[in-house]
């Protein structure tokens, strides 16, 4: 069952996120195995909104917590919440899973 998980940063931390974006990018690809879909939150002109979507596929929700623990933007502190969120996929996609 997939996880969507959404990080929200701390305020004023865009600097902390440059910082350590080529070691998350390279957890990403470490991890393309898992990643059913990801990216950084935007606003409507392109703006970093200052946080992100994961949809993971893990089996359980302390997988999905492990995996964003693992993230080195969650290990440098960036985030001020995580939510997780187990998903159903019905469209992946263009394709029917139901």
């Amino acid at each position: 069952m997939p996880y969507i998980i959404e990080t929200f940063d701390k305020p004023e931390h865009q600097a902390v996120r440059q910082a350590h974006r080529p070691a998350h990018l390279d957890f990403l690809t470490a991890h393309q195995h898992l990643l059913l879909a990801c990216g950084a939150k935007l606003d409507d002109d392109g703006k970093d909104l200052g946080g992100g979507l994961y949809v993971v596929d893990l089996d359980t929700r302390q997988a999905a917590q492990e995996f964003i623990e693992a993230d080195p933007f969650f290990q440098a502190g960036l985030f001020a919440n995580v939510s997780i969120t187990r998903w159903r996929k019905a469209y992946l996609a263009g394709k029917c899973c139901l």
